[in-house]
């Protein structure tokens, strides 16, 4: 069960943004009945809080006294935009958001020729403390509510007066480390009732939490599963990902094979090139070999050095060495365009501060 109360000031209210509508609904059968309020107040309600509303009496079509009640029982939660960066290379922009608790988290909008991308965060702050990564940087604050995933995508789109076509969780944080927030965000996003973006226009990236993959395949969504590999062998993994530890690159490949099995859905795995760590070739003809039969794809991403880590990028001539050999083995591969590099707005790059 979901504490949508857990990290709010308002504990003692109900974080409708992240209920769905058949939730509210349901609540206001439940509860609210004596107050002679009927359940279609609920779908009135819940069509205001997707108008950029910010308190129940902007609602002009509920009675004063029914918003009263509302407010009573109810927050509407909000995130506030402390920074905006905008990439002078690619014009990819960066957000920093304040929570209502004064954790930041970021975000990044990327533009494409099929729409707009929004890579959101999922947590403030990360525990798995993968080793080229800034986000783990000062570990896990907390988790984030469905309400403050889905307010990242909702603020950005009212920011720039545009539809967001796809959603990437793939900002701060580790998904599957808040997998039921995680999950009702996925539900809340898809919604024909809500932002209405499609699953297959969704990609969830993780660090192998492979038991959660398992509990996100019995979920049977339709999403893009991004797992983040980024070594063909344990030796190489366990000392840059300690999650590797717990979950073995052989239990970790199996777990996809599973998922991809339920889902029907090709699996990406993100593999970033560290220069003289796992960029050889003999690393690149180990992973074509455990992964050729897998229905699979491989991001090859120059790693983003970050201030406070050692890791530098593998040399381009490295990286499409590296691509070439996965492709001439079986395995379909392309290098990774980066997004605003300017901006510090690239894969394993955000934080949860200011700069």
């Amino acid at each position: 069960m979901i504490d949508l109360n857990e990290h709010s000031k308002n504990i003692d209210k109900i974080d409708i943004l992240s209920l769905s509508k058949q939730e509210l609904k349901d609540y206001i059968k439940n509860n609210l009945s004596e107050f002679n309020i009927k359940d279609f107040r609920g779908e009135q309600i819940y069509s205001w809080l997707y108008k950029d509303i910010e308190s129940f009496d902007d609602m002009a079509n509920i009675p004063l006294t029914q918003r009263k009640i509302f407010a009573d029982r109810f927050y509407i939660n909000k995130i506030n935009l402390i920074q905006k960066l905008e990439s002078k290379i690619d014009g990819t922009i960066k957000y920093l958001f304040e929570l209502d608790d004064s954790n930041k988290i970021e975000s990044v909008l990327m533009r494409y020729k099929h729409g707009n991308s929004v890579c959101i965060s999922t947590q403030a702050g990360c525990r798995m403390n993968c080793a080229f990564c800034a986000s783990a940087i000062g570990g896990l604050k907390r988790n984030l509510l469905p309400s403050e995933m889905l307010l990242q995508v909702m603020n950005i789109s009212k920011d720039i007066g545009e539809r967001i076509s796809n959603v990437v969780l793939m900002g701060i944080g580790e998904p599957l480390d808040n997998f039921d927030n995680t999950v009702k965000f996925l539900e809340l996003v898809n919604s024909s009732d809500g932002l209405n973006i499609g699953y297959r226009h969704i990609s969830l990236s993780t660090c192998g939490i492979a038991d959660k993959i398992e509990k996100l395949r019995k979920k049977n969504l339709p999403v893009t599963l991004s797992v983040s590999l980024h070594a063909p062998n344990d030796e190489t993994r366990n000392k840059i990902m300690p999650i590797n530890r717990k979950w073995t690159v052989d239990k970790l490949l199996k777990t996809c094979y599973n998922y991809i099995k339920t889902t029907k859905r090709r699996v990406t795995f993100e593999y970033i090139m560290l220069r003289g760590i796992n960029d050889s070739e003999s690393d690149a003809l180990e992973l074509a070999d455990k992964i050729k039969n897998i229905l699979c794809h491989v991001n090859l991403i120059p790693v983003n050095e970050v201030p406070e880590k050692k890791y530098k990028a593998s040399d381009i001539k490295s990286i499409n060495r590296f691509c070439q050999i996965l492709r001439k083995n079986g395995v379909n591969a392309t290098v990774r365009r980066k997004c605003g590099k300017d901006i510090n707005a690239s894969c394993g790059q955000l934080r949860n501060h200011s700069r």
